[in-house]
């Protein structure tokens, strides 16, 4: 009897220390998170007043740009299922460069500009919110929240370009509210700050160069859904925008990417050139076809052209952007930049949004900042 009666303690000891470690366990991994959940209205970029039970657990971001954001928020172990578009090989996007394993997870979509979200796919992650940049506007945001039932906020990069600034408030609002409903606060308070630190700084070393002692900049092959040759351009390019330099195509009145004609940028003349690498190859193709047209450029002649990092891939690659800017400004304007190394300064901003430093990455699909020398 007595053996049956320690056989019976012994066992309802053991039941009691495995209910204490388990079910303590389970309590203090669940129920803080659910009493920290309140239900918070957030009004998104398009101006939807959605109520969201925040900090969310799940969440996915589909469209250009949009998981990007949710990335630099430092969200990414909470993406639980990305667009099949972000899981194919895409040289420079930096932040499938810097998180590869994202792309094992389930996919929820063709993804791309031009798509429409797939309800089923979404709802297959039962994510807690959809994020969505450049696919819907407010009507078609309101219906996919309805048929999914799950909160959707629209994001916005607002324009990249305008006569004083680069990247507008719609950005930083963006990371904002991201930040907001992950639980990440802090961390999109300090993205925004440092975004807007570099953009200062970048502004202030050129701030007091009068406009008569600039170099004439001209930059060609700007990849824009997809590579282009010598002739496609962008006004207000934003890395030259930062730094107050003068893009020779700024005087067109226009603003974001451009055709223009060979003739104009003989007319043109610039002092530098510079090449989006993503075109490289098409322009020392069209060199071959065409050497007449390039020796007659003085910036060829004089040895001034230079490589440009894409930074257009599913929208702006943000910090690559502002690394081609420090770079064009070693170049521009060398005595307000002579702290600066390219490279290490790249590579901060790497770290300090994605987390690693990627600047081999871009060297290896693009060959990185260095001079050209069309022909050879």
């Amino acid at each position: 009897m007595r053996k049956v009666m320690a056989l019976l303690l012994a066992l309802l000891m053991s039941v009691l220390l495995l209910a204490g470690c388990g079910g303590g366990t389970k309590e203090a991994g669940t129920v803080p998170t659910v009493a920290k959940a309140q239900k918070q209205k957030n009004t998104d970029l398009v101006g939807r007043e959605v109520e969201i039970a925040v900090p969310v657990q799940k969440v996915v971001a589909i469209g250009p740009g949009a998981l990007r954001l949710v990335t630099y928020d430092e969200g990414t172990s909470m993406v639980v299922g990305i667009e099949e578009i972000e899981k194919k090989p895409s040289p420079g996007r930096s932040y499938m460069l810097a998180y590869p394993d994202l792309k094992k997870l389930p996919s929820i979509g063709q993804g791309g500009p031009d798509t429409a979200p797939n309800e089923e796919s979404l709802l297959g992650v039962k994510p807690d919110v959809i994020f969505v940049c450049s696919l819907v506007d407010k009507e078609k945001a309101d219906q996919l929240q309805a048929k999914t039932g799950i909160p959707v906020v629209v994001l916005s990069y607002g324009s990249v370009t305008s006569a004083t600034t680069s990247f507008n408030e719609n950005l930083y609002r963006s990371l904002s509210m991201v930040g907001t409903i992950i639980g990440k606060e802090k961390r999109a308070q300090d993205v925004v700050a440092y975004l807007k630190q570099n953009e200062k700084d970048l502004a202030e070393r050129t701030k007091d160069v009068p406009e008569g002692d600039k170099a004439k900049v001209y930059v060609g092959a700007v990849s824009s859904k997809g590579v282009h040759g010598i002739e496609y351009t962008q006004a207000k390019y934003p890395p030259l925008v930062f730094i107050g330099a003068k893009n020779v195509v700024d005087e067109t009145g226009k603003s974001g990417s451009l055709m223009i004609d060979k003739e104009k940028l003989i007319s043109w003349d610039p002092d530098i050139l510079f090449i989006d690498a993503g075109g490289y190859a098409l322009v020392t193709d069209d060199f071959k076809k065409n050497p007449a047209f390039y020796q007659s450029l003085s910036a060829v002649k004089k040895g001034q052209v230079y490589s440009q990092i894409p930074y257009n891939n599913y929208t702006t690659n943000i910090e690559t952007a502002f690394a081609d800017s420090y770079y064009a400004g070693k170049i521009i304007f060398p005595q307000q930049f002579k702290d600066i190394d390219p490279i290490k300064k790249s590579d901060e901003l790497y770290q300090f949004l994605l987390g690693k430093p990627l600047y081999a990455e871009m060297v290896r699909d693009f060959g990185g900042f260095k001079k050209l020398e069309l022909g050879k």
